[in-house]
């Protein structure tokens, strides 16, 4: 099953048929909010809010664990994350949308591993993850590549195809929040390689792979970054982008299920092959 993250400004699948309401507790915690299972071009989707229901949770206390785990349980093994960024490279404009191959970790307090050695949680299950949580394993996943190059590939050709401004590469900075980067953490940032900022893009894409799951980040350019803008950045501006942005999204969304085949060409399902010490 596909599950999509939905980021600032997108909460809901509103284009979809809605078949049910799922709320699950996780060994994790509760994540953000119910998991609603859509029916979009004769597949099931799994859609959750990564912010919950009215923008509840900052970036740096999105229970992001219990998210990916919800997921889990209920089948997922793809993962679309859709999120708003500021824009560091000359060339982004708001509104154009980045499929990131690669980030940067700057975040300093969250809790970024389900494999925690003797202190791991004890789950049920006979499949490789479980295993290795109940045996205690300490695990070391490889990022050389992060994203999924299957759904990456997709959603390039459907953004291609729609004529939409895009840009087919990026490196997505992660920071703490929830306050904007200062000026000088965007040269920063620059000098390091980074293209795009965003608050959520770690650990999700992280905890994805030690799942064994496909994972693909859609950005959308909300405004240029601290020391770029000639201006002060407000949430405002990003949440109203979103809103603009929503109905081409559904349109990305709709073709992107609909040229999505279900056989898995990746080698995400294999990322835990080796990892474990």
């Amino acid at each position: 099953m596909l599950g999509i993250i939905g980021g600032s400004g997108l909460y809901n699948l509103e284009s979809a048929k809605k078949l049910e309401e799922v709320t699950l507790s996780t060994p994790f915690g509760e994540p953000s909010s119910p998991i609603v299972i859509f029916q979009l071009e004769g597949r099931k989707i799994a859609f959750l809010s990564r912010h919950g229901k009215g923008h509840v949770y900052p970036p740096h206390l999105v229970p992001y664990r219990a998210n990916l785990w919800a997921f889990r349980e209920l089948g997922v093994d793809r993962i679309l994350s859709l999120s708003a960024v500021g824009g560091i490279k000359g060339d982004l404009r708001p509104g154009d949308y980045v499929v990131v191959n690669d980030f940067i970790d700057l975040t300093k307090s969250r809790e970024s591993t389900f494999y925690e050695g003797k202190l791991s949680h004890k789950v049920s299950g006979e499949d490789k993850v479980a295993k290795l949580l109940r045996e205690g394993r300490v695990v070391h996943v490889d990022m050389s590549e992060a994203y999924c190059p299957q759904l990456r590939n997709v959603i390039c050709s459907v953004l291609e195809k729609l004529g939409l401004p895009f840009h087919r590469e990026g490196v997505y900075a992660c920071t703490e929040g929830p306050r904007f980067e200062t000026p000088s953490e965007i040269r920063a940032i620059e000098r390091l390689g980074g293209d795009v900022v965003g608050m959520t893009g770690y650990p999700e894409v992280v905890l994805a792979k030690e799942l064994a799951m496909c994972y693909c980040s859609l950005c959308i350019v909300t405004n240029p970054a601290a020391g770029i803008a000639s201006y002060r950045l407000t949430s405002d501006e990003v949440i109203s982008l979103m809103k603009k942005k929503g109905e081409e999204l559904k349109i990305v969304l709709t073709h992107f299920i609909k040229n999505l085949t279900d056989e898995r060409t990746c080698q995400c399902a294999n990322s835990l092959e080796g990892a474990e010490v």
